[in-house]
């Protein structure tokens, strides 16, 4: 199994401030993810996935508002009782969060995805959903960082939550590092 493209690009929490998110290469031709914010947790995992450009209901009932800005970059805005909430911008790289215990992922072809549950506190390793394994250690205070595991125990990508969540689409199984200490994935 290979893992196709992973990153996040811009994430803006309106509810704690201004953050940006970046993404670097990795050393094996992957790619390392960084962006922004949450908390909280659930118990049931549901994942729900979009179209690109349009509303979306996500998981806990809030809309993602997407917009195409070109190719292979879209943005969503989280709406919830009204308000924008948060925004993932998507730019040939993908964008997520943690958003209280809704996990989402904005893919950089416009598809969004969230859930709830799935939770592994982290450090540690851990067998998340789409058959990976991720192998997270703390490196410092809201400082977390993954290796994503094929089957066969080759790094295939890393995510880096420093200050910030990570994310990605891991081909079909999506995964959030969070600042809290806490990975989940979807399929």
């Amino acid at each position: 199994m290979t893992l196709t493209a992973a990153a996040a690009i811009s994430l803006t929490a309106y509810q704690s401030g201004s953050t940006e998110a970046f993404a670097s290469p990795a050393a094996n031709g992957f790619v390392s993810a960084s962006h922004s914010t949450g908390n909280g947790g659930a118990d049931s995992v549901e994942a729900r996935a979009g179209s690109p450009a349009g509303a979306v209901t996500l998981v806990d009932g809030s809309t993602a508002q997407i917009s195409k800005l070109g190719d292979l970059h879209y943005r969503a805005e989280i709406v919830s009782g009204g308000s924008v909430v948060a925004t993932l911008e998507a730019n040939e790289r993908d964008a997520g969060l943690d958003a209280n215990g809704m996990y989402v992922v904005l893919g950089m072809d416009g598809e969004i995805h969230s859930w709830t549950g799935g939770e592994h506190s982290v450090p540690g390793t851990h067998e998340l959903a789409g058959g990976w394994t991720a192998e997270v250690v703390k490196l410092g205070e809201q400082h977390y960082r993954a290796h994503i595991l094929d089957g066969e125990g080759a790094v295939v990508a890393t995510l880096d939550a420093d200050q910030r969540d990570a994310g990605l689409d891991a081909n079909g199984s999506y995964i959030v590092l969070s600042t809290r200490g806490v990975i989940s994935a979807s399929v």
